[in-house]
């Protein structure tokens, strides 16, 4: 049986505020690094999405002895051979920050076409034992485009040049409820919560 009491192996508040909303109305109950005194690091050394939710949930579940949620996510710019990419958080170098990220983005896509503007975020979700097996492994995506110009001011990370075509508005544009219920890490969580229910 697994337990519904789980550490989620990341301190952005944001990522908690998302995963929350989906995981504390199905029963669970929630930790995450800034319940414990000491920090554990998890280096970000994968090649992919999936490899470093795996390093972050196996660190996590071993380090405290817990069930732990590993997630990755970032943009990926087909056009840009799928850049950011797992450097999301770090594409315009040390000391990254969301201004500076979406400027680079902005720079390097600055000759390209409107079919050329496709992207997509997406989201891995891995769940680990507290012995650093991994029992169940989540993803989903979320397809738009990426504007000329920052609009809105909600969200996070590139989410003010992301455009979901259908609603004509960027994730920083779209309420929280709406945001919720199409994002990436929304879809991933589902997926997440649909296999988690074929454990028990």
């Amino acid at each position: 049986m697994v337990e519904r009491v789980l550490l989620l192996g990341t301190s952005n508040r944001k990522k908690v505020i998302e995963l929350e909303a989906h995981l504390v109305p199905r029963g669970f109950t929630l930790k995450t690094p800034a319940d414990f005194p000491d920090v554990i690091e998890v280096e970000e050394t994968g090649a992919t999405f999936i490899e470093n939710a795996r390093l972050k949930a196996v660190a996590q579940a071993v380090a405290r002895g817990m069930w732990a949620i590993g997630e990755d996510s970032g943009l990926c710019v087909p056009a840009l051979d799928g850049q950011p990419g797992v450097i999301s958080a770090r594409f315009s170098g040390p000391g990254a920050t969301d201004q500076s990220n979406n400027q680079k983005l902005l720079a390097c896509m600055e000759n390209l076409d409107d079919p050329k503007r496709a992207a997509y975020y997406i989201s891995t979700i891995v769940l680990s034992d507290p012995t650093g097996n991994i029992v169940l492994e989540a993803s989903g995506e979320c397809w738009g485009r990426i504007l000329r110009a920052p609009r809105g001011v909600a969200g996070f990370g590139y989410d003010p040049l992301f455009e979901v075509p259908e609603y004509h508005r960027t994730f920083a544009e779209l309420g929280l409820q709406v945001k919720r219920a199409i994002s990436h890490r929304s879809r991933a969580l589902r997926c997440f919560l649909r296999d988690f229910d074929l454990l028990q």
